[in-house]
């Protein structure tokens, strides 16, 4: 059986992109996570507190997973750090930028106890 005549869908491209403006995005990329694993290592070493990272946090945190910034907290392993985004209401994918105001107030107060 034929098919039936239907709209054909256009899909929007994205804009194609220099070489220079895919290598600029790649350092910054870079920059970006390198930074994001001196924090990650500085909370690891108690050098900095999660409550500062997440009441104000840099903007090398703004796409991080709040679950692998808990998890760079000493004494924090995989479980607790998920029973800690319960109770907060936080999914796992969540991002720092992504927090809503009650979301980040609730995981502020767990953390300073």
């Amino acid at each position: 059986m034929a098919a039936v005549n239907q709209p054909i869908t256009i899909v929007p491209q994205t804009p194609e992109r220099s070489q220079q403006q895919r290598m600029e995005a790649l350092r910054r990329a870079n920059d970006i996570r390198s930074e994001r694993a001196r924090l990650k290592e500085a909370l690891r070493n108690g050098d900095v507190v999660i409550t500062d990272v997440l009441s104000e946090p840099p903007p090398c945190v703004a796409t991080a997973k709040v679950l692998d910034l808990v998890l760079a907290v000493p004494k924090y392993g995989r479980v607790k750090a998920n029973k800690l985004l319960e109770r907060c209401r936080v999914s796992s994918s969540k991002t720092v930028n992504g927090l809503t105001p009650r979301q980040r107030k609730e995981l502020l107060d767990m953390l300073s106890n």
